[in-house]
């Protein structure tokens, strides 16, 4: 481990006010029977309590996991609509029930009046190998320690500048492109470390790059909560390892599809991709 502010020193954090937006959207939530805060918008979270005596709880339809002192965490993807329904069954059968609001986002959304340049069909041997790295990726995935970070404010695992937002999307000629699916911190060169964002278990560290994720590396916060850091040039732990906030746990690279180093900072809770800004600001 070494000290957090060595591993985090050189480079000042350009957020400007892209932070101030995603910082104005937490929000305290008092329902009759839950208590929520977090930042409740498309890309969002929220930490909660449950009603006492709950037997199970729902988002959606889709099954919660509550701690043993009745906490529990949600989140909400890039589209999520306006409103999500949160339910508890409680010991003597009643289920009671709140909506949750999910606050929209203004995207960065460039619309390009040609279609995307043809490229190189992708090989059958390319195809089997990416077969394979989502295979790992989806196990790592599917893990699901007792971890406790998902518990935590998130810290920042490096500071740089943001070179690439959270839901930023091309649409080339009416036809949407995949949407950028986390958050990217470039440093300027390769070698940085950087640190753990919260607690949590380590579920996945590539010694091979994936051709598109190159040296990745993914930890497990718990709750269904996870974080991934893409093109890594070497990593300081391994599978299975307990890290702890601030911890130092890996070196910025530009292994795998990237054009020059930097961190690539994803979050996904279940399903759904999370917008790592708005676990960090403010």
């Amino acid at each position: 481990m070494i000290d957090r502010r060595m591993a985090l020193a050189g480079g000042g954090l350009a957020l400007g006010l892209g932070l101030w937006r995603a910082s104005s959207l937490a929000a305290e939530v008092q329902a009759p029977d839950f208590s929520l805060t977090g930042a409740l918008s498309q890309g969002g979270w929220a930490r909660g309590l449950a009603p006492p005596g709950s037997r199970a709880l729902a988002l959606s339809g889709n099954p919660v996991d509550v701690a043993r002192d009745g906490r529990f965490f949600i989140a909400f993807d890039r589209d999520s609509a306006a409103s999500m329904e949160l339910s508890a069954r409680l010991a003597d059968g009643r289920l009671v029930s709140h909506t949750v609001p999910v606050a929209p986002r203004a995207w960065q959304i460039e619309r390009i009046a040609i279609g995307p340049r043809p490229g190189t069909p992708p090989s059958e041997a390319y195809e089997q190998l990416r077969s394979r790295e989502l295979t790992q990726i989806n196990a790592a995935r599917s893990i699901d320690h007792p971890a406790d970070g998902w518990r935590q404010k998130f810290i920042w695992p490096v500071y740089g500048r943001l070179s690439g937002k959270f839901g930023s999307q091309r649409i080339y000629n009416g036809v949407p492109g995949s949407y950028h699916s986390g958050l990217d911190i470039a440093t300027g060169a390769s070698g940085t470390p950087f640190v753990a964002p919260a607690d949590g278990i380590v579920t996945l560290a590539a010694q091979s790059p994936f051709s598109l994720e190159g040296k990745l590396l993914m930890i497990d916060h718990g709750m269904g909560l996870n974080s991934a850091f893409l093109h890594c040039s070497s990593h300081a732990v391994q599978v299975g390892d307990v890290v702890r906030q601030g911890q130092y746990i890996a070196n910025i690279g530009k292994t795998g599809r990237a054009t020059g180093p930097h961190l690539h900072w994803s979050i996904k809770w279940r399903a759904f991709r999370l917008d790592p800004l708005l676990f960090v600001s403010g």
